[in-house]
């Protein structure tokens, strides 16, 4: 469980982080948009740092920050920055989003986030794992307001988030007018439920919002044509 994670171009150290590398992740950083040419990236709660890696890779952007607020957690990610290819574009702050948000004057042109999200209220005895898993570290509505604030006039933000969560979060996010632009609703396989939203946020509205759907697997270990295709140039074996 906690051996390096090795990638097709980084490899990724995870065992003094406690969420370990997960699908949500490598999900987000393989489909946040890059059409608009960002060319300075933040990733909010970054844990390994691996959707802050992943758009190093994808993109051409000067600056790729990230943020983590676990003091274990911070120095993997920085680590794990300096020993990839793109370690001069590469900074992790060791700050809480509030703090980041109401100090920073920079905007950036792509903000990404798979945020914590349990909030259900029961907590395990170990608060490393509680800060990176429970909503209460980071709530949509600190979340968005920052994200509002530090987002440049074009930019776009992406997220990834529990499907039960989707129409709070986009309601949320309405008022601090940033608009839907483009939704993906991800189901493991055709007969499981929609588990995961990842939506893409800007601060114009569309004129309609994209819709689709993402499925992971045909049966077990058989991936879908279009998963493969959104995730071959990291994972090893596709």
């Amino acid at each position: 469980m906690n051996k390096p994670f090795q990638f097709k171009e980084f490899t990724v150290h995870q065992d003094q982080c406690a969420m370990k590398i997960g699908t949500d992740g490598v999900l987000l950083g393989a489909w946040a948009t890059l059409n608009h040419s960002p060319n300075s990236i933040l990733d909010i709660g970054t844990g390994t740092g691996i959707i802050a890696l992943q758009l190093a890779q994808r993109s051409n952007a000067e600056i790729v920050d990230a943020l983590e607020i676990d003091d274990k957690t911070y120095e993997q990610a920085m680590s794990n920055f300096e020993i990839s290819p793109w370690g001069d574009r590469l900074f992790c702050y060791h700050a809480s989003f509030l703090e980041f948000a109401s100090e920073i004057e920079d905007e950036y042109d792509l903000i990404v986030s798979n945020p914590p999200f349990y909030s259900e209220n029961y907590k395990t005895n170990n608060e490393q794992r509680d800060l990176a898993r429970f909503a209460d570290a980071l709530p949509f509505d600190h979340l968005l307001a920052g994200t509002a604030k530090l987002l440049s006039e074009n930019g776009k933000a992406c997220f990834i988030i529990p499907f039960s969560e989707e129409k709070k979060f986009i309601t949320i996010a309405s008022q601090f007018n940033l608009h839907t632009n483009t939704i993906t609703r991800v189901r493991g396989n055709l007969t499981s439920e929609i588990k995961r939203s990842l939506l893409e946020l800007s601060c114009t509205p569309s004129r309609s919002v994209i819709e689709t759907e993402l499925v992971i697997e045909i049966s077990r270990h058989q991936y879908t044509t279009e998963y493969i295709n959104l995730v071959k140039d990291f994972y090893l074996k596709m």
